[in-house]
């Protein structure tokens, strides 16, 4: 029997909100000391009344409106009653019957295919986060921080149109990069304000009927939900194949130590948790028709309004670094992965469009930006990509806390396509550009590492070379092709590594013939 992989994912998204969901406590409360940004309301005690937060339902349907979702006039909040120690009133307030966005979908690449896919979104409501537990390494004793409770939370859900762990994990990564753009949420899943359940049964192949599922709980790496399917398709796999495939709705941990899935207790259904409407919030209106004045700080949320000031989103970038710049998907995908790279990069075409039009050749030739687009937007690509990032990455800097300048990176491209300055000696002043955002045409002048291209120069010095290395030379007009390289070598060292080995090149061919 064949059998094929059913997921869905349960996403779980903290909004960087200032407050809480409903209620004015500092909603930083991560990088605060234990139980200190808490108050009657977000602890649960008797005659508080919560207030909702309308930046978080206002993110939550820009949100949905980014993920194609259908938002309804009205929406509500619920109470949904289940008792644990993180949870101070024994209930959460969330949402039931009318989330904030329905049926949405989301494209994504299929990492094997390469090609696009849908993957539908059943709804995206809003609740209120639990507090978070500390348990004790001998598991003796657990600590509750209230800090966490209350925080705005968006739950995104998915249908159960993910086939494989490597469709998850693009789905994930997706959604993440898409919270980043919109700047709702940090979606760091280390630091949990990106958590995710994932859902899973096995069918035979053919078969539509959905059976049984098992939700895996709080996964929080990227690697980790990519594992834990993997581990769980296996487990249930050899489940299905000796006659006993699952019965029940059953929730199990990854354990992350051992490589597997752990059983932790039978998943209650919708009618377990009691749901009522929230008493003490009223419904929250939105408003669906276009209004002129686009007011956002109105008292009522207009989506089409939202929708107009939606910032580009990444598959759209990327599909426009494509067409306009003439990237590849893979160059395109690494610009675009943080939104300040993306915009950073636009920002060097544009420098470097200035400043190719002020080469001296540019005199003669009106259309030089044109004629030598493609390959100027490569070498800034290529920089951005192989010298910048990792740069960044390994001084944990984002590119507006450096002060390398779009315009100062543009002329180190431009010295560089102009011959003025070889690759060797850019890579050597770029640490120096990020650090002081010095001009790389003055660090290039203090150095004295300007690259010589004057052929009347280089002939002097090359014909010495060949005087005092005979054997090369007489090699190369041998046949000897390698000899012609450590002629240049010499070259290269004769000019401390400033001589332009093309040019260099062309004249050793022109003088040995």
């Amino acid at each position: 029997m064949e059998l094929e992989p059913v997921i869905g994912l349960e996403i779980h998204v903290q909004l960087k909100t200032k407050s809480k969901m409903f209620c004015s406590c500092d909603n930083s409360g991560e990088n605060q000391p234990p139980n200190t940004c808490v108050c009657p309301v977000c602890l649960g005690h008797p005659g508080t009344l919560p207030v909702a937060n309308k930046q978080a339902i206002e993110w939550s349907a820009k949100t949905a409106v980014a993920l194609n979702c259908t938002i309804d006039e009205y929406s509500k909040f619920d109470r949904k009653h289940y008792y644990y120690p993180d949870l101070p009133k024994a209930y959460q307030i969330s949402q039931f019957d009318r989330p904030i966005g329905n049926t949405g979908y989301l494209y994504i690449l299929n990492p094997k295919t390469q090609e696009e896919e849908k993957i539908r979104i059943n709804r995206l409501h809003l609740e209120e986060d639990a507090a978070k537990l500390i348990h004790a390494p001998n598991k003796a004793y657990s600590l509750v921080d209230y800090n966490r409770g209350g925080t705005p939370l968006m739950e995104i859900v998915s249908e159960p149109d993910i086939k494989t762990p490597a469709q998850a994990k693009a789905f994930l990564q997706e959604l993440r990069q898409i919270m980043r753009y919109l700047d709702v949420s940090e979606a760091d899943m280390e630091k949990g304000h990106l958590r995710c359940d994932a859902n899973i049964s096995l069918r035979p192949i053919g078969d539509t009927k959905l059976y049984p599922k098992t939700e895996i709980k709080n996964l929080n790496s990227f690697k980790m939900v990519e594992k834990a399917l993997e581990y769980e398709i296996s487990r249930q796999t050899k489940v299905w194949l000796e006659g006993t495939p699952p019965q029940i709705l059953t929730t199990r941990g990854w354990n992350d130590a051992k490589g597997i899935t752990e059983e932790q207790r039978s998943k209650e259904e919708a009618h377990d948790y009691r749901y009522f409407p929230e008493p003490d919030l009223p419904p929250i209106h939105f408003q669906l028709q276009p209004d002129a004045k686009c007011d956002l700080d109105a008292k009522i949320i207009n989506i089409p309004c939202l929708t107009a000031n939606l910032p580009e989103l990444p598959n759209p970038k990327r599909k426009r670094f494509m067409g306009e710049y003439d990237l590849s998907l893979d160059e395109a995908r690494q610009l675009t992965e943080d939104k300040k790279i993306a915009n950073y990069f636009e920002d060097v075409i544009s420098e470097l469009k200035a400043w190719t039009e002020n080469f001296e050749e540019a005199k003669n030739n009106p259309y030089i930006w044109e004629d030598n687009k493609p390959k100027l937007i490569k070498l800034a690509s290529n920089w951005i990509i192989n010298n910048l990032v990792p740069l960044l990455y390994q001084k944990n800097l984002e590119i507006n806390e450096t002060k390398l300048t779009a315009e100062n990176m543009a002329e180190l491209v431009s010295l560089i396509f102009a011959k003025k300055l070889n690759n060797t000696s850019a890579v050597q002043i770029f640490p120096q550009m990020i650090e002081s955002g010095a001009d790389p045409s003055h660090l290039m002048k203090d150095l004295n590492i300007e690259q010589i291209s004057d052929s009347g120069e280089l002939e002097n010095i090359i014909a010495q070379v060949i005087t005092d290395n005979p054997k090369p030379a007489e090699d190369y007009k041998n046949g000897k092709l390698p000899a012609l390289q450590a002629l240049v070598g010499k070259v290269m060292a004769q000019t401390k590594g400033k001589a332009n080995p093309e040019i260099v090149q062309e004249i050793l061919k022109k003088n040995l013939q």
